[in-house]
């Protein structure tokens, strides 16, 4: 699993597995930044005092850390709750990692309980629980609804089994109304089973490819 510097000067990991970088060569901090936190609105949701977020594929935890960060900047008091579904956390290569993020000292702090399978983090304002396990299956056992969805798994090509529609369908019943989904995909397979699933589909920014992401809305 090699290091690689991204052009916004951020570092990201390469999986041998699916053969993949976790993000964008364009910038891995301005891909969560652009892709995931401004599109689902993190910033104006946490000014209500309560944010929940579902994190589909953890990976290594920029995208959840970036919505802590955001979330605490535009209300200190802000009650954060996240919850992310991952196949497998490679901690202790995320603790050789120094993204931009203020609050990526949770990373350090993650403890592992053997029972619920799962690594958590609670401290003041923030509860953090990253679910290991296929998350297929994982989030059948997520209870409550979300504000907002960050679905960032490896490609359609390299991980299918997380861009179906019975998937989808899973996340939407976990989503309160108006609340939004983003991803950085935008293959059609994606967009029709989003739609399939009961989402209304739009595109997202367009970061480090002259292709948009996507933002799926449930009305």
């Amino acid at each position: 699993m090699g290091k690689i510097i991204t052009e916004d000067g951020s570092p990201t990991l390469y999986n041998k597995e699916y053969d993949e970088t976790y993000h964008s060569k364009s910038g891995a901090i301005e891909e969560t930044v652009e892709k995931f936190i401004k599109p689902c609105r993190i910033k104006e949701l946490a000014k209500s005092g309560k944010l929940r977020i579902l994190d589909v594929c953890f990976g290594l935890g920029y995208n959840a850390i970036a919505a802590i960060d955001a979330a605490l900047d535009s209300n200190k008091d802000c009650e954060i709750e996240i919850v992310s579904l991952e196949k497998e956390l490679f901690l202790d290569k995320l603790k050789e990692l120094n993204p931009n993020l203020k609050h990526y000292h949770i990373i350090e702090k993650l403890q592992f309980d053997p029972i619920t399978n799962s690594y958590t983090y609670e401290e003041k304002h923030i509860y953090l629980k990253i679910k290991i396990g296929d998350a297929r299956e994982t989030i059948k056992k997520v209870n409550g609804k979300f504000g907002a969805v960050f679905l960032d798994p490896f490609s359609p090509k390299k991980n299918p089994e997380l861009w179906t529609a019975e998937f989808f369908q899973e996340i939407f019943k976990r989503m309160i109304k108006e609340s939004i989904l983003a991803t950085y995909s935008c293959a059609r397979i994606v967009r029709d089973n989003l739609k399939e699933a009961g989402f209304e589909i739009s595109d997202g920014p367009s970061v480090g490819r002259r292709a948009p992401s996507t933002i799926a809305k449930k009305l």
